[in-house]
């Protein structure tokens, strides 16, 4: 397409990035608002002691979900998936914002994660098929640039809508929100990027989807042992890394554990920032709350700095300039997650001031920004037309099963060492409380490997650029 165009909101674009855009902002909001929902919902469905799976239903799903995607694009496009997909992720939260039950929310959560994994890889194989390599990075700015709103608002939106009509309306809601968006994107894409792709379907690989059940049960058992920190959970703990460890190494591209050039260090690089970020950045409001007295509510809100700078650096990497450099960005991006994360429990003295949390975490994301973004842009430079929907899944698929297998680990250090949890408490000072026990050492024992994670990755970044 030619220049005249004016970029991803020129005439060509604009329809199709607006709806795609849209599309990220409703699940952006989603994950905000739905977190700050759940514990009253759990409460009020008296499920609280099925709490944890109303969160590991979503993970467990949506990463069958993201390899059916990735088959899917690569037969016939990304239309009928994503379409699929959000039809799915609507459903689920229908599910969920009816259910007279905690199974049949938990349920809902689980139709909602196959869903959202269809959704995720279609919008990548979108990106690939709809829009030349020159505007990928602004698209991928965008998306990130997404999260930065309902990061601020979501929480505060979704507690007042609580607190005022209901839990119930917190899921209901999002589904009559994603109308427009849809009508307004589907015409493009189905002009744009519909069909299969250029170069002939793929197949339908049957092993790929018995893989993909397979990591799934072993994500699932995994969670489950993760959230019952006892010797006889060590049989779940097994059986699960029985099931995830050969489907890993069937789904991901052959070479992705040593580092391989090109490609399988992307797809590595992806699970290795996400794993170890996400880890991270999960226990700063318990540390906030349980060690230095913050409220919930204060506790929460030092995160929100963090949505800018990530849209910052997912920017910053989206420049022209930024092409020719995109690997060394990744390294300096890396660099600048280790520090985040290294930083953040600094918080644990009494002499470093609360903000310092706030900070770290602002530089992590920062570098979170520039790391995303970019392995994403390579991730399509590097993948053949008819193999785009397979790599984005894959790529998605390292996201995720980094995040089930470190918060696993992580979680059961953390536990281990004297650890709290939070309770379903409803205020602040319950909160609180309900964490007042953790000992400090529980959180050393998560950060420290986290960082160690994201040092690695820095390590390994020299490795991206593909053999020539």
């Amino acid at each position: 397409m030619p220049e005249a165009d004016g970029g991803v909101l020129g005439r060509a674009y604009r329809a199709l990035t607006l709806g795609i855009v849209s599309v990220v902002l409703l699940i952006a909001f989603e994950a905000t608002a739905v977190g700050t929902a759940m514990p009253v919902a759990a409460d009020r469905l008296d499920g609280v002691s099925l709490y944890a799976f109303a969160f590991s239903a979503y993970f467990t799903t949506s990463l069958l979900g993201m390899v059916a995607a990735g088959q899917w694009c690569d037969r016939g496009g990304p239309t009928a998936p994503l379409a699929a997909g959000i039809g799915a992720f609507a459903t689920g939260l229908l599910l969920s914002g009816t259910a007279a039950q905690m199974w049949v929310f938990v349920l809902g959560r689980a139709v909602q994660g196959v869903g959202g994994g269809l959704v995720i890889v279609a919008l990548y194989v979108t990106v690939s098929r709809a829009y030349p390599e020159r505007l990928r990075p602004t698209v991928m700015a965008a998306f990130a640039a997404s999260w930065v709103i309902p990061a601020v608002v979501g929480p505060l939106i979704a507690g007042t809508v609580t607190e005022q009509l209901g839990w119930r309306w917190v899921f209901l809601g999002i589904p009559a929100l994603a109308v427009l968006p849809i009508a307004a994107m589907l015409p493009p894409l189905r002009r744009a990027a519909s069909g299969p792709p250029p170069g002939g379907a793929r197949p339908l690989d049957r092993r790929l989807m018995r893989l993909a059940v397979a990591v799934s049960l072993g994500a699932g058992l995994l969670q489950y042992a993760g959230q019952d920190p006892r010797w006889v959970s060590l049989v779940p703990a097994a059986a699960g890394a029985a099931l995830m460890v050969p489907g890993a190494l069937g789904l991901l591209p052959r070479g992705t554990f040593r580092a391989a050039r090109g490609l399988p260090t992307v797809v590595l690089m992806r699970g290795i920032a996400a794993g170890a970020f996400i880890v991270a950045e999960s226990f700063v409001p318990l540390m906030l709350v349980s060690q230095r007295g913050l409220s919930v509510t204060m506790a929460g809100l030092s995160l929100a700095a963090g949505g800018a700078t990530w849209a910052l650096g997912s920017f910053l990497q989206s420049r022209p300039f930024a092409e020719a450099h995109r690997e060394r960005l990744v390294r300096y991006g890396m660099v600048l997650v280790t520090a985040g994360i290294a930083a953040t429990p600094m918080v644990l003295l009494e002499s470093v001031p609360v903000w310092t949390a706030a900070v770290a975490q602002a530089v992590g994301c920062f570098g979170m920004g520039v790391v995303i973004s970019s392995t994403s842009v390579l991730l399509l430079k590097l993948s053949k037309p008819d193999e785009a929907g397979a790599n984005s899944a894959a790529l998605q698929l390292s996201d995720g099963l980094s995040n089930i297998v470190l918060l696993a680990a992580c979680g059961a250090l953390f536990a281990g060492l004297g650890g709290g949890a939070v309770s379903a408490a409803h205020g602040a000072e319950e909160a609180a409380g309900a964490v007042s026990a953790s000992h400090p050492a529980a959180f050393v024992a998560v950060y420290l490997p986290a960082a160690a994670v994201a040092l690695a990755g820095a390590l390994v970044a020299g490795r991206l650029r593909a053999e020539r």
